[in-house]
C-alpha cells in the first residue's frame, strides 16, 4: 500500500510524494547499475581507513582539499616523514602502503594533513578504534587488530514479539561513582534486563564522543565504539551475551549531526569546512552547537551508509535508534515550530536529500537483516515515517511517540489530581497516524537529565529523601507510588508498537542524572544507577520494581502491542474512570484521588473474567483491596438483557487488568 492509501487527507499533496517516491526508486536504480547493489555502495569502511591486507597495511582517505597527507605516530617519531607520505589518487583519494613491521597492534596514530594555508592533526574518517590520552585527554586512532572475536550468537533470531526497550547507558550503569564497561554491563545489567522482562536493549553512546556528558550525541568518529568503557571486543562480549540471553540489541545511531571538535571529528577535516558537511550557516546546527551532513553528496551517503552496515555486520546490533531525525527533515530542524497543518510536511522546507538518505538507509538495514528494529526519534508527525521509500515513506519500523511523555509532564504540572481528565488521556495516548506504529513511552533519558525531573521526583519531590523506608509511612508517597504505576500500566496498554523505559526509572530511580563537570567538581555521584536501592527490602523502591517486572511479563506473554484494536468501554471524567478492552484484556483505572466505586458498571460482551494484574497488590506498595482469586461474571442490564457489564469493585486510584475466560459448556 501506498501512504495516500492510509490518509485520504494527503491528495493535495500527491505530487510531491509521487515526486519522492520517484527519486528514491531512481536513485536506488542507479546504485544498483554502478555498483550492483546498495550493499556494495555501503562498502566505503571496507574501502578506507587502515586495513591489513596482503600481508601489509594499506590506508586510504578522501581529502580533495588536501595538498599534502602523512601518516603519523611512534613509527615517525609524530612527524611528517616521507617514507609515510600519502599518494593523492583520483577524486581527492589518497593512500598508503607500509611494510607488516611498521605498524602493530596497539600503536597510536593520526593524520597530519597539510592544506593550502594552514596544517593539522586529523583522527581519520574511518577510524575503527579511538582512545583518549588519561593526560592530555587528546584523542588518537589505534591499530586495532587483535584475534578475532569469536561469536556465540549463530543460533539467535530477533523474535516476533513486540519491543520492550529498555534504554540503557554502559558508563553510567553502574552503582560505582566511576565510568562503567561493556564487560561490567554484560555481567551485572543484562541479567536485571532479562529478569525485569525486556526484550530489547537500546544502548546509547556507542560511538566516539570527546564529551561523556553529551550522553554520546555529539559524535567524533562514527566507526569507533566509544573507548572509554572498553575495547570493540568487550562491546561485542556485550552484544553476544545478550543475544544469547534472547535480547535484542538496537544502538543509538547519530546520523543527524557532528561535533565540531576538528582534530578528534570531521568538521573542517582537510582545511574546508563543507567536505562532510553544507556550506555556511546551513553547515551549523543553530541549537546543538554541531555540524550538519549534505545528504546529497555522493561521499556522505556512502559514509552514513556503510556506518549501517559496519555497525550490523561487525558488532551484530539488530538495529538502530536514529537520533534527530525531525532535525534531519526540515530546514529549521523543528525547532520553534508547531506541526497544525498538512501544509507543514510540504512547505518546501523538507530537505529531501535527508529524507532519501533515511529511506535508503532502512532499505539497506532491512536487507542486511530483514528482521532489524529500526526506530525514528520524530516529533512532528511526518506521514510515512514507517512506510518504505517505494510506498513514499522513510522504512522506519517504529516511531517513537515523544509526545507522551511531555503529555504527562504537562499534566502532573498543570493540572490537580481531580483535574485528570480520564477521556484526554485515552486520547492522547492513542492518536497516531494510522500507518504507524509507534514506541510509547513515560519517561526517556531526556526526562531524567539536570534540569528536568523524572516522573517518580515530580510526584514525590523532597519526601523521597525521607520517606522511602517501607517502615515510614507518608501520603505523598503512597499517592507518588500508586501514580507512578498507574501512568506505567496505561501508556504500555495503549502503546501500539513497543515500549520503553530508561534504566532505572522503572523502580523509581531518584533525582537526575548529571555527568561530571567543572559545576560539580567533575563529580560521579548522579552519572550513575544506584541499584542497591532496588535491591534492598527495606525500600520503597522494590515495590515499583516489582510492578513494573509483572506489567512487561503481562504485556509480552499476551503480545498487547501487536493487537491494533483497542475498544474504550468507559470514560467518565465525573467519577475519573476509565476502562477499555484490548486483546481479550479489560483495562480499568480509577483516577480519582479519594472515591472508591463499589458494583462500578463496565459495559462490555458477556463473559467470565478473572484479575491477571492488580497495583493494589501488597508486593507492589499496594492495600490489597480487590480479590484476584474469585472470578467476574458479566450480567445483563435490566433494560437491556441482550447488552451486558462487569459490576466491580474500583478503589481508589489503582488499576487492574482482566483477562477474558473460558466458560465451559454444561453440556461438557
Amino acid at each position: 500500500m501506498r501512504l495516500i492509501d492510509y490518509d485520504s487527507w494527503l491528495k493535495p499533496f500527491l505530487p510531491q510524494l509521487q515526486q519522492r517516491r520517484k527519486r528514491f526508486l531512481n536513485r536506488l536504480a542507479q546504485i544498483n547499475s554502478g555498483w550492483g547493489s546498495l550493499k556494495e555502495y555501503a562498502s566505503a569502511h571496507l574501502q578506507f581507513g587502515l586495513h591489513f591486507k596482503n600481508d601489509e597495511w594499506h590506508f586510504s582517505e578522501w581529502a580533495p582539499n588536501a595538498k599534502e597527507l602523512y601518516l603519523v605516530g611512534e613509527f615517525s617519531d609524530w612527524k611528517p616523514e616521507q617514507d609515510f607520505r600519502l599518494t593523492r589518487g583520483e577524486g581527492g583519494i589518497w593512500s598508503i602502503k607500509l611494510h607488516r613491521d611498521i605498524l602493530k597492534h596497539g600503536d597510536h596514530y593520526k593524520l597530519w594533513m597539510i592544506w593550502e594555508g594552514g596544517a593539522a592533526m586529523r583522527i581519520p574518517a574511518y577510524a575503527q578504534r579511538t582512545v583518549q590520552d588519561p593526560e592530555t585527554l587528546l584523542f588518537s586512532a589505534q591499530v586495532w587488530y587483535p584475534n578475532p572475536f569469536q561469536w556465540g550468537d549463530h543460533g539467535f533470531s530477533v523474535p516476533d514479539a513486540p519491543a520492550l526497550i529498555y534504554e540503557a547507558h554502559t558508563g553510567m550503569a553502574q552503582d560505582a561513582e566511576r565510568v562503567g564497561s561493556y564487560i561490567e554491563f554484560a555481567e551485572n545489567i543484562l541479567p536485571r534486563i532479562k529478569e525485569a522482562g525486556y526484550n530489547t536493549l537500546q544502548l546509547m553512546a556507542v560511538q566516539e564522543h570527546p564529551y561523556y556528558g553529551s550522553f554520546g550525541y555529539h559524535v567524533s568518529n562514527f566507526f569507533a565504539p566509544s573507548g572509554r568503557f572498553g575495547t570493540p571486543e568487550d562491546l561485542k562480549f556485550l552484544v553476544n551475551k545478550a543475544h544469547q540471553m534472547g535480547i535484542v540489541v538496537i544502538m543509538d545511531l547519530v546520523h543527524s549531526h557532528s561535533v565540531k571538535n576538528e582534530e578528534e571529528g570531521l568538521s573542517r577535516f582537510d582545511g574546508t569546512s563543507d567536505l562532510y558537511f553544507h556550506y555556511g550557516s546551513r553547515g551549523e546546527h543553530p541549537a546543538w552547537d554541531s555540524r550538519c551532513f549534505d545528504y546529497g553528496k555522493d561521499e556522505v551517503q556512502r559514509f552514513l551508509l556503510s556506518n549501517c552496515r559496519y555497525w550490523i555486520e561487525e558488532f551484530h546490533f539488530d538495529g538502530f535508534r536514529f537520533d534527530g531525525v525531525t532535525s534531519m527533515l526540515y530546514f529549521h530542524h523543528g525547532l520553534e515550530k508547531d506541526f497544525t497543518s498538512y501544509d507543514d510536511y510540504f512547505d518546501g522546507q523538507q530537505d529531501e536529500d535527508a529524507m532519501l538518505y533515511l529511506a535508503m538507509a532502512n532499505e539497506l538495514i532491512h536487507t542486511l537483516h530483514p528482521k532489524a528494529l529500526s526506530l525514528a526519534e520524530e516529533m512532528s508527525g511526518m506521514p510515512g515515517i514507517t512506510l518504505p521509500g517505494a510506498a513514499e515513506g522513510l522504512g522506519f519500523d517504529y516511531r517513537l511517540s515523544m509526545g507522551v511523555p511531555d503529555f504527562w509532564i504537562k499534566l502532573i504540572k498543570e493540572k490537580s489530581d481531580e483535574e485528570w481528565n480520564v477521556g484526554q488521556i485515552f486520547h492522547e495516548l492513542t492518536q497516531h497516524r494510522p500507518e504507524e506504529k509507534i514506541v510509547s513511552y513515560v519517561e526517556s533519558h531526556d526526562q531524567a537529565l539536570v534540569g528536568d525531573k523524572t516522573i517518580i521526583f515530580r510526584l514525590a519531590d523532597k519526601e523521597m529523601y525521607d520517606f522511602m523506608s517501607i517502615d515510614r509511612p507518608n501520603l505523598i508517597i503512597d499517592r507518588a507510588i500508586a501514580l507512578h504505576k498507574m501512568i506505567r500500566l496505561i501508556t504500555i496498554a495503549t502503546a501500539y508498537g513497543g515500549y520503553l523505559n530508561f534504566m532505572g526509572n522503572e523502580f523509581g530511580h531518584p533525582e537526575w542524572i548529571d555527568f561530571p563537570r567543572e559545576g560539580n567538581n567533575w563529580s560521579y555521584q548522579y552519572a550513575r544507577r544506584q541499584w542497591s536501592l532496588y535491591d534492598n527490602k527495606n525500600l520503597k523502591f522494590k515495590w515499583l520494581g516489582h510492578f513494573d517486572k509483572a506489567m512487561i511479563h503481562l504485556a509480552s506473554k499476551e503480545k498487547i502491542n501487536e493487537v491494533p484494536e483497542i475498544y474504550l468501554k468507559s470514560a467518565n471524567t465525573a467519577d475519573q474512570v476509565l476502562a477499555f478492552e484490548r486483546g481479550g484484556l479489560l483495562f480499568i483505572f480509577n483516577f480519582h484521588p479519594t472515591k472508591s466505586y463499589t458494583n462500578y458498571g463496565i459495559p462490555i460482551n458477556a463473559g467470565k473474567f478473572k484479575i491477571v494484574l492488580s497495583s493494589d497488590d501488597e508486593e507492589f506498595g499496594g492495600f490489597k483491596r480487590v480479590d484476584k482469586d474469585m472470578s467476574y461474571y458479566t450480567r445483563p442490564l435490566l433494560l437491556n438483557k441482550t447488552h451486558h457489564h462487569l459490576q466491580l469493585y474500583i478503589p481508589s486510584r489503582m488499576a487492574m487488568v482482566l483477562k477474558r475466560q473460558p466458560i465451559k459448556s454444561v453440556y461438557g
